[in-house]
């Protein structure tokens, strides 16, 4: 790599203090100001990052970013807030600062616009109390902020008084050689007067407006302010109609990667076939991954997604002994399980395979074979837990105890899900069989391994390209990074079953291959089975973009192993260039747990009486992109009763009722004023958001673009009114075209009825259905359905819809309550005991008596319930703040005063008040 910086520029100095602090490798080069080192920039743009791979980064912080990550150090979620705040707010404070300073001599008034942003720094950190602006060590955060700042706080006679936090945080990051050594590069020591030279080559900063110093994101109703010139570019792309974009590719399968276009290919984990999925499972997996297919058949790419069920392995032999039949029938039955959810959730695969066939043997196998010709494989004996109750030795999975290496409690014999790091299954305290709560006996067998540390040298070559030039997540880079710092091990690749895929070698004839050097051959397999051209996509590196969607649990398997099968195998295989991973999403502040009843699983999500479109908007809603996140049913009733019905709905349903009451069904012309072409551009804007957004698969947030233009558009009706208007020209119908107030309605009328055939395109990826529903009330032209990036009048003047009607309904308090008792674990309560176990029935209480617990005190009990009220108070006192409906804020009141009343009984007191007799009032 090599790293691009010029003397005298501020924006170097920080790269320089991360490239020494981090020691990565990077050939450092000094250019001029004016050189443009970034061939497809059409301004000179210093620092840049030249990567290995032939790309650029030409960030300042995007290259700080990278060289920590690089250096094992990945930004946390409080650090990247930092950078956020540094790069939105500070940074463009310091630019203007350093105009008035530096060139125009206005030292104290450059002061004064810091102090705002300073003061706020200050705050902060000694809030914190700690060294650092995050944690008790330096991140990548310090050395932004300091590198940001040094040529104002390294001036005494600039710097405000009273900032001791920031003095002292200044005096410790500044201490440290790195940034010293930056600074005496970049800046040999001067003052202000050295970055002279740099700043007279920048154009002169805008002011911006006031607004609070805050490390927060901007409001999703922050505006996008519009230059005239943008404006104009939006309306002349408006004017050219459908005309302008191109028109929608006709999918033929098999669908082959084509030559010299962007050929995309989507897998999901394969789901366990055992498992009946739960939300979390459908969001982090499934359903993330056909939103950002459908995304990519709508940019015209072509895009192969592919899953299918993983059914080898001792859950399935297991669970086929649980209910009396073989691997292959229960592999049968639950196979259909799985694909009918996902058809229900409307899961648009191009093929939903399963990896007990006879492609995956021959792949697998192959793989194996040109492995073991390569010396990557190692035969050793270990020491394996045996069941002796069971009378077999235990898969990883059927293995719990504590955690080697942070004592949770309920390890899995292959990983930790609270430390994320591998274990094996001997290493475990106090191991138990799953099955049958036994201790298990430590038994030898002789197995396989893969050779990962003789291949970590191709894996670190390839992990540079594909995660620099890909879109990885941060929790799949860090995870895949403290892997690699940590130092590869080989990996046990055969396991002592008899239900998967046989090893062929003599001496391991006996085995089968374990599940996680099989099940990601799936992908190739199920491939396969669609396709016998599978090869194109999976032999094909240079012509094929490799997306892998999958939750962080499953991330090394995909980053480390699953690659490293392929590197050493040696045969072109196509790798991953992105992994989306997500965090976790649990349920109403729990897990979800099919055993318990806590929790929506996929077959039940199909009996509440909610359509597939709402559960597919809430999931991704709260999809767990960058921390993990929760399902709530009071939370799910608001953002369908704000967001859709009142929200996006309502604008839909209005503007098409206006069509048909005022002009006949027929969209009327429009004459654009001022108003209107504004709104055109903040809509095209905000459509090139979410394409760049959606580009990187940030889901969540790109979603928040369309409820955005559904909001600007309700505004823009209730400013203008044409309900009112329309009355105007009512007296003279012969001229209802032509009079003033008939002609506005008519315009805003045209405008806003494009819009919403514009959110019919940009909803398809999240609900397939409700959009197909807009777009048939529309009868909207089938070549709309693409995404060029472009606002375009898809409906023009004279265009004849059909008949509106409304596209959501209220989710009613009652019915949301009664589904959060029904999967809230009540169910738990019904489960049979054993005899011994079993208890007589308390007798039914009379109404208005008091259970005899009552006046006994359980103080444990208590002060759990302490914490859930207040819990529970919170979630209220937030619903009111957010003015949620009043059936939804009723239904959470009832459930806090539940819980006092159950508090009350707790602390040993009678939760009735006494009846006292008296007048009425």
């Amino acid at each position: 790599m090599t790293l691009y910086v010029s003397e005298g520029n501020p924006h170097s100095l920080k790269v320089l203090a991360a490239n020494e602090m981090t020691r990565v490798k990077c050939d450092i080069k000094y250019v001029n100001h004016d050189e443009r080192v970034v061939p497809f920039l059409s301004r000179p743009t210093v620092p840049a990052l030249r990567l290995s791979s032939g790309n650029y980064l030409f960030s300042a912080n995007a290259i700080c970013q990278y060289l920590f990550t690089l250096g094992g150090l990945e930004p946390s979620d409080a650090t990247n807030q930092w950078l956020e705040w540094e790069g939105t707010e500070l940074q463009p404070a310091v630019t203007l600062a350093l105009h008035l300073a530096a060139l125009q001599g206005k030292r104290a008034e450059a002061a004064r616009s810091l102090q705002k942003h300073l003061s706020y720094l200050d705050q902060r950190l000694a809030k914190r109390g700690a060294p650092y602006v995050t944690s008790e060590v330096m991140t990548v955060a310090d050395v932004v902020l300091w590198g940001a700042l040094y040529p104002f706080l390294s001036d005494a006679t600039l710097l405000p008084g009273g900032l001791q936090a920031v003095t002292g945080w200044f005096e410790r990051v500044g201490g440290h050689a790195a940034c010293k050594a930056a600074a005496q590069s970049i800046l040999k020591g001067g003052g202000l007067s050295t970055l002279k030279p740099y700043l007279q080559r920048q154009p002169p900063p805008r002011q911006r407006s006031e607004r609070p110093a805050s490390n927060e994101p901007e409001g999703e109703n922050a505006e996008h302010t519009m230059t005239e010139k943008e404006i104009q570019a939006d309306v002349e792309i408006w004017s050219k109609g459908l005309s302008a974009c191109p028109k929608p590719k006709e999918i033929q399968h098999p669908i082959l990667p084509r030559e010299g276009e962007r050929n995309v290919l989507i897998t999901s984990a394969l789901p366990y076939v055992n498992n009946v999925p739960h939300l979390g499972n459908i969001i982090g997996c499934v359903l993330s991954a056909d939103v950002f297919a459908r995304f990519c058949r709508l940019r015209g790419l072509t895009t192969l997604f592919v899953c299918g069920t993983d059914e080898y392995g001792t859950a399935t032999e297991n669970k086929a002994a649980e209910e009396g039949v073989s691997p292959r029938e229960i592999c049968d039955k639950y196979h259909t399980v799985h694909a009918n959810i996902y058809r229900w959730f409307n899961i648009s695969f191009d093929y939903f395979g399963r990896t007990t066939t006879p492609r995956q043997t021959e792949i697998a196998q192959d793989i194996f074979g040109r492995l073991l010709e390569r010396d990557f494989l190692l035969p050793d004996t270990v020491e394996q837990l045996r069941c002796e109750h069971c009378d077999r030795f235990l898969a990883d999975r059927f293995v719990e105890g504590i955690c080697p290496f942070c004592c949770y409690e309920e390890a899995r014999g292959d990983q930790c899900d609270k430390c994320g790091k591998l274990i094996n299954a001997v290493e475990l305290k106090n191991p138990q069989c799953k099955m049958c709560k036994q201790t298990p006996v430590v038994k030898s067998s002789k197995h396989l391994f893969l050779d990962l540390p003789k291949l970590e040298s191709r894996l670190e070559t390839w992990l540079e390209k594909s995660v620099g030039t890909g879109d990885w997540t941060p929790n799949a880079r860090f995870i895949t990074r403290t892997w690699i710092r940590d130092g590869l091990k080989p990996r046990c690749i055969t396991r002592d079953l008899k239900w998967g895929t046989p090893v062929p070698h003599p001496d391991f004839s006996d085995k089968v291959f374990y599940v996680w050097f099989d099940a990601p051959i799936g992908y190739l397999s199920i491939t396969a089975n669609y396709t016998d051209q599978w090869e194109k996509w999976w032999k094909n590196p240079e012509q094929v973009q490799l997306y892998n969607f999958m939750a962080k649990d499953n991330v090394p398997f995909h980053s480390v192993v699953f690659p490293c099968s392929l590197l050493g195998a040696e045969d072109n295989y196509t790798l991953v260039s992105h992994l989306i991973a997500t965090e976790y999403l649990n349920y109403e502040d729990t897990k979800f747990s099919k055993s318990r009843g806590v929790g929506v699983f996929g077959d039940m999500a199909m009996d509440t009486g909610i359509p597939t479109d709402i559960w597919r908007f809430y999931l991704l809603f709260v999809r767990p992109e960058g921390q993990d996140s929760t399902f709530s049913w009071a939370d799910m009733a608001l953002k369908n009763n704000s967001e859709l019905l009142n929200n996006l709905g309502n604008f839909i349903n209005r503007s098409g009722m206006f069509v048909c009451k005022f002009f006949e069904g027929q969209v009327p012309a429009m004459v654009l004023e001022e108003e209107d072409r504004r709104l055109l551009a903040l809509t095209a804007w905000e459509l090139r958001q979410y394409t760049q957004l959606m580009e990187k698969v940030r889901i969540r947030d790109a979603l928040k673009c369309i409820l955005n233009i559904s909001r600007h558009g309700n505004q823009y009706i209730q400013v203008n009114e044409p309900w009112k208007k329309i009355k105007g020209g009512e007296r003279d119908r012969q001229d209802r075209w032509h009079t003033p107030s008939l002609q506005r309605t008519g315009t805003v009328t045209g405008v806003a009825v494009n819009l919403a055939c514009l959110l019919s395109v940009m909803l398809q990826p999240y609900m397939p259905t409700v959009s197909a529903t807009i777009q048939e009330q529309l009868h909207a032209p089938p070549h709309c359905n693409t995404l060029s990036g472009k606002f375009v009048c898809m409906l023009p003047a004279g265009h004849r819809i059909g008949t509106i009607s409304p596209l959501f309904q209220k989710l009613e308090a009652d019915q949301i309550e009664a589904l959060r008792k029904r999967f809230g674990g009540q169910q738990k309560a019904t489960n049979v005991k054993p005899a011994d176990e079993a208890k007589p029935a308390a007798p039914a209480l009379a109404p208005g008596l008091i259970p005899e617990t009552a006046g006994k005190a359980d103080p444990q009990r208590a002060k759990q319930l302490t914490e859930e009220v207040a819990q529970q108070g919170e979630r209220v006192r937030t619903l009111k703040a957010q003015k949620a409906e009043k059936s939804v804020i009723g239904a959470e009141v009832a459930k806090l005063l539940d819980l006092k009343k159950q508090l009350v009984l707790a602390e040993g007191k009678n939760p009735e008040p006494p009846v006292t007799k008296g007048k009425k009032k």
